[in-house]
C-alpha cells in the first residue's frame, strides 16, 4: 500500500515538473508586448477619438438629421416655445450614441445653445462612452 502512494506522489511531482517546464518554453516563445504610453488627453480609441471628442480642429459643420435646428441660432434656451424645445429634444432623443459628441459640437458651430438638461444629457453619455472605451483599452493591454 505504501509503495502505491510513493508511486502516485511520484508520478505527480513528475507531471507537475514537466507542466512547468512546457509552461516556462511556451512563455519564453510568445514575445513580450511593447509598452505602450498613451497621451492623458487620450480616450484610448484612436479610430474614434476625432469623432467622439468635444474639441474640433476644423469649424465643419456636420448635420445630423437636424437642419431645422439652425433656425434656434442665437436663442437662449430659456427663450424657446415649447414646440422649439420639442424639435431640439426630438432631434437628441433619436441620436446614436456614438453621434452625440458630433452633434454637441455641430451645434456650438452653429451657435445653438442647447437646453440644460439636453446639454446636461449629452455630456453624461459622452463621458460614459470615453469611460467604456477606457476600460476597453485598459482590459486589452
Amino acid at each position: 500500500m505504501n509503495w502505491i502512494m510513493v508511486i502516485v506522489v511520484a508520478v505527480l511531482v513528475i507531471l507537475l515538473s514537466l507542466a512547468g517546464i512546457y509552461i516556462r518554453k511556451v512563455n519564453r516563445e510568445t514575445p513580450e508586448s511593447e509598452v505602450k504610453t498613451i497621451p492623458d488627453d487620450c480616450c484610448g480609441a484612436h479610430a474614434v477619438c476625432e469623432r467622439d471628442s468635444l474639441l474640433t480642429k476644423t469649424d465643419d459643420i456636420i448635420y445630423f438629421d437636424d437642419e431645422e435646428l439652425d433656425t434656434l441660432a442665437g436663442i437662449a434656451p430659456e427663450e424657446m416655445t415649447n414646440q422649439q424645445l420639442k424639435m431640439v429634444e426630438d432631434v437628441f432623443f433619436t441620436l446614436r450614441e456614438q453621434d452625440v459628441a458630433g452633434w454637441i459640437r455641430s451645434t456650438q458651430l452653429r451657435n445653438i445653445i442647447l437646453p440644460e438638461d439636453i446639454r446636461e444629457q449629452a455630456l453624461l453619455i459622452v463621458s460614459e462612452r470615453r469611460t467604456s472605451r477606457l476600460e476597453n483599452f485598459n482590459k486589452h493591454e
